[in-house]
């Protein structure tokens, strides 16, 4: 008689949406209550330094 295949366990199913709002609310208003401040940023502006093309040109050799 030949082995049952093995499987990969069940992954853990991602929490709802809902539930990650509020955490991130309830992060974001501890956060602003000890003091942190958002700054409001212009669209399109991005916090990445640089692109694609100025970390790739760095690892050529």
């Amino acid at each position: 008689m030949a082995a049952k295949p093995h499987r990969a366990p069940a992954k853990k199913k991602q929490p709802a949406a809902v539930e990650t709002s509020s955490s991130i609310e309830e992060q974001t208003a501890a956060f602003l209550a000890s003091g942190g401040k958002v700054d409001q940023i212009q669209s399109g502006i991005s916090g990445q330094q640089g692109g694609y093309y100025a970390r790739s040109s760095q690892n050529k050799k």
